[in-house]
């Protein structure tokens, strides 16, 4: 579990097969072996590290259907360490599961995202997304065009990808977690009603 909350700026240094290496400092401080990090908003699990650089074995799906595979060597990535219980949680639950990969339609500090038609429903006004492992709030819900807006402040510009982003660059996608199990719920409920 994340908070979506970005801890440091990393990049990708190397792929070879399913593993990948990316080179980072502050979320190896006090990490090891078989710790989570998310990497673009998707929990990877590190397998291997160093001083400054952990690596990751990513799945054949995962690379599909993230933009994990279309990384290349030197792309900046954001990087959030696993949430501690004890800790203040500043963005929302986020579970490094991506949902769906979507569309910059305009950059920061108004990014506009246009999102797979399936995920519109879990978009509500002053709701939470994660873009890019980024937990932001959704406004400008356009059902029509299938997209949202959220606002970059310039700090999050900074110090996450967000503000290298320009139109047609894709990003991850994780809905709310909670819209989800509703759902789930809602759907099953109304099933047994109508049976």
């Amino acid at each position: 579990m994340f908070t979506g909350i970005v801890e440091e700026l990393g990049r990708l240094e190397h792929r070879s097969g399913p593993r990948v290496r990316f080179a980072a400092e502050l979320v190896l401080s006090d990490g090891a072996v078989g710790d989570s990090i998310a990497v673009n908003g998707v929990c990877l699990t590190v397998v291997d590290r160093g001083s400054r650089w952990w690596e990751a074995d990513v799945s054949d799906e995962t690379m599909s259907r993230t933009t994990l595979g279309r990384l290349s060597p030197g792309d900046p990535v954001n990087l959030e360490r696993a949430a501690r219980l004890d800790q203040r949680i500043g963005g929302h639950l986020v579970q490094g599961h991506v949902d769906g990969v979507g569309r910059v339609v305009a950059p920061a500090p108004d990014l506009r995202v246009e999102v797979p038609a399936a995920l519109m429903g879990y978009c509500v006004e002053k709701g939470s997304v994660t873009v890019d492992g980024v937990s932001l709030t959704c406004f400008a819900i356009d059902d029509a065009r299938r997209c949202f807006d959220v606002a970059v402040i310039p700090h999050t510009a900074a110090v996450t990808t967000l503000g290298r982003l320009a139109p047609g660059a894709p990003v991850n996608i994780e809905v709310d977690v909670v819209a989800k199990y509703i759902e789930r719920l809602v759907t099953a409920y109304r099933r047994h009603e109508d049976s």
